[in-house]
C-alpha cells in the first residue's frame, strides 16, 4: 500500500510558485508608490495631474511607438461603431482582416493568427502549440530573459519552477553557446527554443548573424521549434517591422503585443505556420475570451496600415535618429557601453544604484527613461521629432 499523502505538500509547493510570483520582475505585488500619476499624453510628452510635463523616453516600454495620441488612431478609436462583444465561436470579418494585415507583414513561413489580450498571452499560446505539436515537454530559453507573467512564461524565463524541464543558456551568444545549445537540443526533448530576436530583457542584446544562423540550423535539426518573442522588439522599434528581418530568421511561431495598436487598446497575437495552427486548433486551447475584442481589432487595423503607408519615412526616420541618440550619447559622460538598435537603446552603467539614482534626477527633472538591474533603457518613440529627442537627451546630460 503506497504511503499517504502529505496534505501540505500542494500548499508547499504552492507557496514556492507564489513566492517567485511575487518577486518576478513586473510584479504587481509592489507596494512603492507611484512617481507621479498622469493626466494626459501627446507625441511624446506626458503631463501629470499638476501639470508638470515629462519627455518620453520610455513610451510604456515599446508600447506607444507611434507617439501617444495620434490622430489617426484617435480618429479610429472614436469612429467606431462595431458590436460590443463577439462571442470567440462566432464570425468577425474585421478579424480576418487584421490576421491577413499580420501575415503580410511578417515572415513568409508564419501563415496564421490566433487571438490573444496582451503579450504574456501570446507566449503562453505558443508554448502550448510547441509541446503539443512536438510531443516534448522541454524548453529552451536565455539567461535573464522575459516571457510574460504567466506561470508558464515565468518558468521559461527561470522566474519560477513551476514548469520542470525548463533549461536556460548563459551570455555571451558565441560559439560555445552554439555548442551548449546542441547539446541540450541533442536530448530531443526541447519543444521550443524561446527568444527576443533583439533582446529588449537583456538590455538591447543583438546576437551575431552565425549565432542565429547556427541557432537556426540546430533547431532545424534536432526538430526543436523556434518562437520568436516580438512582443517589444516588434512594429519598427529596432528600424524594421520585426527584429527576426536583421538575421533573416524564421521562426515557427511569433508573438505580438505592445505596439499593434501603439497604446490605444490592448491586444495580442500569436503567428504561426500551417502546420502549428492545425495542432493548436485541433489538439489545443485557444480559447481567449477577450481576445481581440472589436474595438481593439479596429484601432489595429487603422495602425497597421498607417505603419504600411508610411512604411518608408517612418522606417528611414528611425535609421535617423537612431544615429543620432548614438552620436549624441557617444558625446556624454558615460564611459560604459551603449547598444544602439533602432531606436531600442540600452546603457550599461555596471550600477544598479547609480542607474536607479540617474532615473530618478532625470524624472525630477523631466525626463522619463527605464533602470533596469545596472543599465538605463531607452524606449522614444519612432516618430520622436530631434528637437524633443535633443531636449531630452540634454536632461540626461545634465543629470549623467
Amino acid at each position: 500500500m503506497p504511503p499517504p499523502a502529505d496534505p501540505d505538500s500542494s500548499l508547499i509547493r504552492g507557496d514556492a510558485i507564489m513566492e517567485a510570483l511575487k518577486t518576478a520582475r513586473g510584479s504587481l505585488a509592489r507596494k512603492e508608490a507611484p512617481p507621479f500619476e498622469v493626466r494626459r499624453a501627446h507625441g511624446s510628452i506626458l503631463v501629470d495631474t499638476d501639470g508638470k510635463q515629462y519627455i518620453d523616453f520610455l513610451m510604456g516600454f515599446c508600447v506607444g511607438n507611434l507617439g501617444w495620441s495620434l490622430p489617426e488612431l484617435e480618429r479610429s478609436a472614436a469612429s467606431f461603431d462595431g458590436p460590443d462583444y463577439v462571442h470567440p465561436e462566432l464570425g468577425y470579418a474585421p478579424w480576418d482582416e487584421l490576421a491577413d494585415l499580420l501575415v503580410e507583414m511578417a515572415p513568409r513561413k508564419l501563415t496564421r493568427c490566433f487571438r490573444a489580450t496582451g503579450g504574456s498571452e501570446a507566449v503562453d499560446l505558443a508554448l502550448q502549440a510547441a509541446t503539443i505539436h512536438t510531443g516534448r515537454s522541454g524548453f529552451l530559453a536565455l539567461e535573464g530573459g522575459y516571457h510574460g507573467n504567466t506561470i508558464a512564461g515565468l518558468s521559461v524565463a527561470g522566474e519560477c519552477d513551476a514548469l520542470p524541464h525548463c533549461r536556460r543558456i548563459p551570455l555571451p551568444l558565441d560559439a560555445r553557446a552554439l555548442t551548449r545549445i546542441e547539446r541540450s537540443l541533442a536530448r530531443r526533448d526541447v519543444a521550443a527554443f524561446v527568444l527576443e530576436p533583439v533582446a529588449m530583457a537583456l538590455g538591447v542584446m543583438v546576437p551575431e548573424q552565425s549565432f542565429m544562423d547556427g541557432l537556426q540550423e540546430l533547431c532545424g535539426r534536432y526538430g526543436t521549434l523556434l518562437v520568436a518573442d516580438e512582443v517589444a522588439c516588434g512594429f519598427g522599434r529596432t528600424g524594421r517591422w520585426f527584429a527576426c528581418e536583421h538575421f533573416g530568421l524564421e521562426p515557427d511561431l511569433m508573438c505580438l503585443a505592445k505596439a499593434i495598436t501603439s497604446g490605444v487598446a490592448p491586444m495580442g497575437a500569436l503567428l504561426a505556420t500551417a502546420s502549428l495552427a492545425r495542432t493548436l486548433a485541433t489538439k489545443g486551447s485557444a480559447w481567449s475570451t477577450y481576445g481581440w475584442h472589436p474595438r481593439s481589432v479596429h484601432v489595429a487595423i487603422a495602425a497597421l496600415e498607417y505603419l504600411r503607408r508610411h512604411e518608408s519615412r517612418l522606417l528611414g526616420h528611425v535609421d535617423e535618429m537612431s544615429e543620432h541618440f548614438r552620436a549624441r550619447l557617444a558625446r556624454m559622460r558615460f564611459q560604459d557601453e551603449v547598444r544602439v538598435c533602432g531606436l531600442a537603446i540600452a546603457i550599461d552603467l555596471g550600477d544598479e544604484d547609480r542607474a536607479s539614482r540617474l532615473q530618478e534626477k532625470c524624472r525630477r527633472n523631466g525626463l522619463l527613461l527605464d533602470a533596469q538591474e545596472e543599465r538605463l533603457m531607452l524606449m522614444p518613440a519612432l516618430t520622436i521629432d530631434r528637437g524633443t529627442a535633443d531636449a531630452g537627451l540634454d536632461i540626461l546630460e545634465r543629470c549623467a
